[in-house]
């Protein structure tokens, strides 16, 4: 019998969260050359702006999302908007729905902040990714914060 999945704030600087960062960016650098990854690193996850979930059943760390609180500029119509970013769980435990639990979670924190959207930017290669965002109620949209428009990324975003 599986133990229930509990999802809290944690340290991203935990040797089995670590694990879990370093299984996400493996998989990303199979997929993608290094300048074409945007990834997070551990210090930026420590950050006062960023909110780090790690999902467990039990003990066993089995996925991790964070997002980043992130200031209006043009591209978001004038309005803050929190950045999803470091979604990743475990390959044994996809298809429980742990994935659409952390990002509910993390959507749930941005509006207990007054923050009205969430964007995100992931790969065109990351079918599953985009499967689960596209199910959460994203949608496609153009470059921001800065990212290039250099074909392997998709935008998309979701008002809260």
């Amino acid at each position: 019998m599986n133990a229930e999945l509990v999802i809290r704030p944690e340290r991203p600087d935990q040797p089995e969260v670590l694990a879990l960062l370093e299984a996400l960016d493996t998989y990303l650098a199979s997929l993608y050359a290094p300048e074409d990854n945007h990834i997070l690193g551990v210090q930026q996850l420590l950050a006062n702006d960023v909110r780090f979930l790690v999902a467990r059943r039990g003990r066993a760390a089995v996925g991790c999302g964070a997002v980043r609180r992130m200031p209006a500029e043009p591209g978001t119509a004038g309005q803050p908007y929190g950045e999803i970013k470091r979604m990743f769980v475990v390959p044994a435990q996809r298809g429980q729905r742990i994935a659409d639990a952390l990002l509910a979670q993390l959507e749930a924190g941005l509006r207990n902040d007054g923050i009205p959207q969430a964007l995100l930017e992931t790969g065109r290669d990351q079918a599953e990714a985009l499967r689960l965002y596209r199910r959460a109620g994203y949608a496609v949209r153009g470059p921001f914060g800065g990212y290039p428009d250099n074909g392997l990324s998709v935008f998309m975003d979701k008002a809260l």
